[in-house]
């Protein structure tokens, strides 16, 4: 088993780190991962300016590769043959924020797994469900999970469709209910625009605004990470909506 493992928050991220260690037990691990911050990128394919990549090493000397691209980048490189040994599995995070309901088409840390599933190969994205408070991050029992999780999937068997969303409470291991599988609940936003001008008089703007909550509906992911369980939300990258669809068919289209 060969799991390439990325992330969001840029190579050097602790999250990474302890999922790289974390998936070594269950195999050979390759990391290619962004030299930078990506967070909130969504699914990135560079097509007009060419990406460079370069070796480096993380903090306890594990080899990787780095890259000026998006997370997405990261694994459309790994898959095309950057990495010489065919790749069996990608590993994604472990991001610092939980990824909930429509984060998914906004996160890094999720659109690298869905970049995997698009290459035929399963993607798994993982998370650690902090928010704008907390202070102190321990990724040990979400790598723990992580590892867990994965095992699970392969001793179960792989398929190339596979696209798992998962998120782990930020809370002691002890503290951790066990594990739901869920769906995606309803996140909501509370962007504001930040209108600023700079020492030239000329407008700028940040979106901004108060960190975002989600309706803890029953069966939903955020109903059970409030409950204190590890969240896995199968996702996939077929988008229609068939219900509409069918009620379009129906119309009289001019």
């Amino acid at each position: 088993m060969h799991i390439l493992v990325t992330n969001d928050d840029g190579v050097n991220a602790p999250g990474l780190l302890a999922l790289a260690n974390a998936m070594k037990s269950l195999g050979s691990v390759s990391i290619l991962a962004p030299d930078h911050h990506w967070s909130g990128g969504g699914h990135v394919k560079t097509l007009h300016r060419p990406l460079r990549v370069r070796e480096t090493t993380l903090i306890d000397g594990t080899p990787a590769l780095m890259s000026d691209g998006a997370p997405s980048d990261c694994v459309a490189l790994a898959v095309l043959g950057l990495v010489r040994d065919p790749i069996d599995l990608v590993v994604s995070g472990i991001n610092t924020y939980g990824n909930l309901g429509y984060d998914v088409t906004y996160s890094g840390t999720v659109t690298a797994a869905m970049e995997a599933v698009i290459a035929g190969v399963p993607g798994f994205a993982f998370s650690l469900a902090a928010d704008d408070t907390t202070t102190e991050r321990d990724y040990g029992p979400a790598a723990e999970y992580a590892r867990r999780i994965v095992a699970t999937a392969i001793a179960s068997g792989l398929t190339k469709d596979l696209l798992l969303n998962v998120n782990v409470p930020c809370l002691p291991g002890p503290a951790i209910q066990g594990i739901r599988v869920t769906r995606q609940g309803l996140r909501v936003y509370r962007d504001k625009l930040d209108e600023r001008r700079d020492p030239r008089g000329q407008p700028y703007y940040w979106i901004g605004g108060d960190y975002p909550t989600g309706v803890p509906d029953d069966g939903t992911d955020f109903a059970a990470l409030r409950d204190g369980y590890v969240t896995i939300t199968p996702l996939q990258l077929d988008l229609t909506c068939y219900q509409v669809a069918e009620r379009l068919g129906a119309w009289e289209w001019q």
